[in-house]
């Protein structure tokens, strides 16, 4: 094999990971893949679950959301748009379930599609969690209801322009394409770019998504609760030990999902970058590392749904309202009851 055929197959084996292992070609001196099937079959049945977990979640948000449209406040709305982005994001996970057991079968077009809808709505899931930490701030901080008081059309315009945000940090990604790649029987979806130029420009995308879709809202939620958290501790009752409960547990469910998650495509970023010298071991752990961790993130569009609304008071009360009013469940006036009275002991601050 010539020079120029070894580097290019050096460099396309630097930036493949796909649910693989490698091991040293002693001819060729370059890192080959190795098809795991059993990892991948673990990888499509975990997707499979999330997207049924997050789907059902998400839909009976919108649901319980849309049916109290008439008293939404500016949490619900954030609320509402972020089930939105979950359940669009859900809908993309059985596309790579089939990917992982059988390669990329659904051609260019979908390719783009399909990843461009994953990146949109990973930016915008993410900006709005900043958005909820920044409305929760000034409502419980500052206890204003200026926001609220000028209507949802201030919201409205925000989430908008998360949205639009969002869908223009994802363009890059649009560079993906179907791949068949020459001696390995599997079509990916995969970026095709070529060139130093290139290179620079994945490089570089890659830095952004670490700045805009991680660091910057992680600041903000950091922030804007841990001023909340102190302002909290100045009050009594139960409404400060509910409310810091929920404050913690969102951030926490945050950096479990996300944190190992950017860290690892960070370490990646740097090797690609060649800051880090190539290793056919050190690229086999990362990228085990990034396919597990990818699968924790995931599981955050089901969690969502649990963190701000079903241990929600006021949404568990609208829940069962709607669940009665449909004749799934018996309404009795004990319920009742319990309801309005734990309604009138938790204030907006959960």
């Amino acid at each position: 094999m010539e020079f120029d055929d070894l580097e290019k197959w050096q460099k396309y084996f630097d930036n493949y990971s796909d649910y693989e292992e490698f091991y040293l070609d002693p001819v060729t001196f370059a890192c080959t893949p190795i098809v795991n099937e059993s990892i991948n079959v673990v990888i499509a049945v975990v997707y499979s679950l999330v997207c049924f977990l997050a789907v059902t979640g998400n839909m009976v948000v919108m649901v319980v959301i849309f049916y109290n449209r008439r008293i939404m406040s500016s949490t619900d709305i954030y609320l509402l748009h972020l089930a939105v982005a979950d359940l669009l994001f859900a809908v993309t996970l059985p596309f790579w379930a089939v990917d992982a057991i059988s390669g990329w079968v659904f051609g260019d077009a979908m390719c783009k599609i399909i990843s461009l809808l994953q990146e949109v709505n990973f930016y915008s899931g993410i900006l709005l969690l900043a958005c909820i930490s920044v409305d929760r701030y000034l409502s419980i901080v500052y206890s204003t209801k200026i926001h609220q008081q000028k209507g949802p059309f201030l919201i409205k315009v925000i989430c908008a322009v998360v949205w639009v945000l969002a869908i223009l940090l994802s363009l890059p990604i649009l560079y993906k394409g179907e791949y068949t790649p020459a001696g390995i029987d599997r079509t990916m979806c995969y970026e095709i770019l070529d060139g130093k130029s290139a290179e620079t420009w994945k490089i570089t995308t890659r830095f952004l998504r670490h700045i805009i879709g991680f660091l910057i809202p992680l600041a903000v939620m950091i922030f804007c609760y841990s001023v909340t958290i102190w302002r909290l501790c100045q009050t009594r009752g139960f409404q400060k030990q509910k409310a810091m409960k929920v404050i913690i547990a969102v951030v926490l469910a945050f950096l479990i999902c996300w944190l190992p998650h950017n860290i690892t495509v960070f370490i990646d970023t740097l090797m690609r970058s060649k800051y880090i010298d190539y290793i056919c071991d050190r690229r086999k752990h990362i990228d085990r590392a990034l396919i597990g961790t990818q699968i924790l993130g995931f599981l955050h569009s089901c969690i969502n749904p649990i963190l701000y609304a079903f241990i929600g008071v006021k949404f568990r009360n609208n829940l069962l309202k709607l669940l009665a009013m449909i004749g799934i469940i018996k309404q009795s006036e004990e319920i009742h009851q319990k309801a309005s009275t734990s309604l009138s002991s938790v204030s907006g601050l959960t």
